[in-house]
């Protein structure tokens, strides 16, 4: 190679590389709004089961994928339903995912759950199943009732309404007594 030929291979890779350095660095990363199937803004739909409602979902933003079978939620309120189509407490959180595959959905971040008689459970994370109408949890939990009676544990599953809580593990209850009936 002579000596020209070479200073010009050295210009090109020269040329060539500052080229390829300047493209990858200018290329933004993705997010996750970047990967959805589609983006919606003010979301609104209904969880039913075998033609029952069982709730009625509202989002700020929902992002789908996989087919749009899954929904990222943001910003959720969601009212609850029993089997005679009356409310019977209301959900909200931080986030969440509706599976239609399953027709399942998790709320998460500061999950409140209020009944319609008073009774407020918070967690940092719920499941709800519409074919069983039940809510549950493996994370820490706080039921507060009326007169100021307070439940804490770890895990629990119930009805939406509150009614039937079955508390998991590490069970503590603080405030009024209760009475038990005879048997």
């Amino acid at each position: 190679m002579t000596p020209r030929n070479t200073i010009l291979a050295l210009a090109l890779l020269g040329s060539v590389a500052c080229r390829e350095t300047s493209v990858s660095q200018a290329l933004p990363k993705p997010t996750a709004a970047d990967s959805a199937d589609q983006v919606m803004f003010g979301v609104h739909f209904f969880v039913t089961d075998a033609g029952l409602r069982r709730a009625e979902v509202k989002a700020d933003t929902a992002l789908t994928y996989d087919q749009n079978t899954r929904t990222e939620l943001n910003k959720v309120n969601a009212i609850f339903f029993n089997s005679e189509g009356a409310q019977n407490a209301t959900l909200t959180s931080k986030s969440g995912t509706y599976n239609t595959r399953i027709g399942s959905m998790e709320a998460r971040g500061d999950v409140v759950v209020k009944s319609t008689d008073g009774r407020t459970l918070a967690s940092p994370h719920l499941r709800f199943d519409p074919t069983r109408n039940e809510i549950s949890s493996d994370s820490a939990f706080v039921l507060t009732e009326k007169g100021g009676r307070v439940t804490r544990g770890v895990g629990f599953v119930s009805d939406p309404d509150l009614n039937s809580v079955k508390i998991l593990a590490g069970a503590q209850r603080m405030g009024n007594q209760v009475t038990l009936p005879r048997r």
